[in-house]
């Protein structure tokens, strides 16, 4: 912990006193946009993915259902695809590029490319405790099929081309890993942290610089306690975070066997990571891409791959349960209260698959955005760009950077950006 003192006239002084010519800023008064991807494998039912109209009139298909009161949060996004997934094979060709868009290494070799949800975690995550937190709901898939590895069907997050970031499938493990020793100086007044350290500066100074030492820290003191009195009356002082600490038990050890409590425990999860500003980048894996998953809460008694070929009603009932885990928590987070806007406001929150239905069609991928992206994601939307000479999956990923502060002239394979996507909301 370090704090900036006033000029002392017993002390020498090197240069301007500020190493790259700027002034400092006040933090800023708005709430952190946080980031989550959704992924579900093996697509969805081939003709229940759909969105049209916008606004409140925007019809849905029954896929997207649980979604419906948010439509006007929705961006819905089609056409889109990666060209490197068409490159390889199925399943994990398909699935280990979702996110960076990078050509994939066969034969067994593992080499992908970083994805975007890690470059976001690199440069916006230093703000937190966790840069980013990467969650999973079905272990990991050994082997290979087809020439490629099955790493590639069990990872959409990578932190290296030759590293996939590691999953967390415990729910216990995870909440341990946002809120385990949280004791420490958060809570802490900036002076007495810096308390030791200032009583040995205060013996180098002269008597004049330590009058004007103790008036600094005195405003300072003043200064904190007239924030802190603020803040007991409910007025806004800059954004903070609307928890300290979990409002929820830590779960249980192990994972459980219920998969909607599975899932359910993850969403809770990554909320509450995002409530407590502890990360705000988040990515949710729901299933593998080759999924062996069941679904005996449905009344569905075959594994995930399975169905996604049959393509009936049983799998509709699964991809609606999909969704319903993305619609939990946009709920959720539209009534955290963050200032003007809500958390959901403050969030993009993105469900994609590999392909779009089980038949393998990469040629087009679904794309579901929610949230408002802090003010620059207008909702209630569909954007159709099949027939676009740009509808690289990259080109929107570009977009998504940029809104984090993040400029590149290139990710993956795109050097352009989608520019309908980002248009500043009204809210």
């Amino acid at each position: 912990m370090t704090m900036a003192l006033p000029w002392m006239e017993s002390l020498p002084v090197w240069g301007d006193g500020v190493a790259d010519g700027k002034k400092a800023t006040k933090p800023s008064s708005q709430a952190p946009v946080r980031l989550a991807v959704l992924f579900s494998g093996n697509g969805f039912h081939g003709s229940e993915w759909w969105a049209k109209g916008s606004g409140k009139q925007m019809q849905v298909g029954k896929v997207l259902a649980p979604l419906t009161e948010l439509r006007e949060k929705m961006v819905f996004i089609k056409g889109l695809y990666n060209a490197e997934a068409l490159k390889g094979n199925i399943h994990s060709s398909q699935t280990g590029n979702l996110l960076s868009g990078a050509p994939l290494a066969s034969g067994g070799r593992i080499h992908s490319g970083t994805s975007f949800d890690q470059l976001v975690a690199r440069h916006y995550g230093k703000s937190t405790k966790v840069p980013s937190l990467v969650l999973g709901c079905e272990k990991s898939i050994p082997g290979i099929h087809k020439n490629y590895s099955l790493l590639y069907s069990s990872h959409i997050s990578w932190s290296s081309p030759n590293c996939p970031t590691p999953l967390e499938l415990y729910p216990a493990l995870a909440f341990d890993r946002l809120f385990k020793d949280q004791s420490g100086p958060g809570d802490k007044s900036v002076l007495d942290l810096v308390l030791t350290e200032g009583k040995r500066f205060r013996r180098n100074i002269s008597l004049t610089d330590r009058r004007k030492l103790d008036e600094y820290l005195n405003s300072v003191r003043e200064v904190e306690q007239r924030i802190e009195r603020a803040d007991s009356r409910g007025e806004l002082q800059g954004w903070r975070p609307t928890l300290d600490q979990p409002n929820v038990p830590r779960p249980a050890d192990g994972i459980p066997q219920d998969l909607p409590e599975h899932m359910r425990l993850m969403c809770d999860i990554l909320v509450l990571a995002f409530q407590t500003d502890t990360t705000r980048v988040c990515t949710l894996k729901l299933n593998n891409d080759i999924s062996y998953l069941r679904f005996p809460h449905l009344g569905v008694d075959h594994q995930h791959h399975d169905l996604s070929h049959r393509n009936n009603g049983d799998y509709l009932k699964v991809n609606q349960f999909f969704l319903e885990q993305l619609g939990y928590i946009a709920r959720k987070l539209d009534a955290i209260q963050e200032g003007e806007r809500t958390a959901l406001d403050n969030s993009m929150l993105m469900h994609c698959s590999s392909m779009m239905t089980g038949g393998h069609d990469a040629t087009k991928l679904p794309v579901v955005l929610v949230g408002g992206g802090g003010g620059k994601l207008q909702g209630g939307r569909v954007l159709d760009y099949l027939g676009k000479p740009n509808r690289k999956m990259c080109s929107l990923y570009l977009s998504m950077l940029d809104q984090y502060g993040i400029h590149r002239k290139k990710f993956g394979d795109s050097n352009q950006r989608l520019a309908e996507v980002f248009q500043r909301s009204q809210s």
